[in-house]
Parts: structure tokens; C-alpha cells; sequence
């Protein structure tokens, strides 16, 4: 009997911990890509791996420090991150920093550059 319920208390916490790391947002892919040189985008899209909270969710653009004019959204489909420069991205270095929160309510964050050419 002490067996029975080890055994199923430790398949429990086992299951729970699985269950718990899954739940991160992670991101999965970018317009501009990662640490690319490209064209000046008229959007940036950055896309992740559950689905987010928009309330608490959300990305800054910087160019030199300085933030860039931004209208940012979360898609329809609460999987994605759009933005919309208020106008054309300059030449140069930009650093996107991104905040996510999913389901489980765990904040997670990054940071990538890419470089209009």
C-alpha cells in the first residue's frame, strides 16, 4: 500500500513538473530574423510557442538606446506579437526586447538585433 501511493505521488510531481516547464513562452521565430540584415520592415512579427496574455505581453524597438515609435499588438491568433513603426525604419542597428506571459502567468523575456540596411 505505502508503495501504491509513492509510486503514484512521485508520477504526480513528475507529471506536474513536465506540465509546468512546457508552459513557458519561448520564441519561435522572427521578421526580421534573428541578428539578420535586411530591408527596412514594415512590420515586425515575432512569434511563440503558447499562447499569450495581451494584457502583459508586448515588445520595445530601440535603435542607439533610443526607442523607436511603435503601434504593437498581439495577433488573432495570441501566438504572435505585430508591430507597425510609426515610419520607416532608418538604417541602422535595432534591438528588440520582448515581455511574454502565458497561461501559468510565468513573465518571460529577450532580447535580439537585427540591421536595416
Amino acid at each position: 500500500m505505502i508503495r501504491t501511493r509513492t509510486a503514484f505521488a512521485m508520477a504526480a510531481v513528475t507529471l506536474l513538473a513536465a506540465t509546468q516547464a512546457q508552459a513557458h513562452a519561448k520564441l519561435l521565430g522572427a521578421n526580421p530574423p534573428v541578428n539578420s540584415t535586411v530591408a527596412a520592415p514594415r512590420q515586425i512579427v515575432l512569434k511563440f510557442s503558447e499562447r499569450l496574455q495581451p494584457r502583459f505581453s508586448g515588445f520595445d524597438v530601440s535603435k542607439g538606446g533610443a526607442r523607436v515609435p511603435m503601434k504593437a499588438s498581439i495577433g488573432k491568433d495570441r501566438l504572435s506579437m505585430v508591430g507597425t513603426p510609426a515610419s520607416p525604419l532608418a538604417p541602422g542597428a535595432y534591438r528588440i526586447a520582448w515581455h511574454a506571459v502565458t497561461a501559468d502567468t510565468h513573465r518571460m523575456q529577450g532580447a535580439y538585433t537585427f540591421v536595416v540596411r
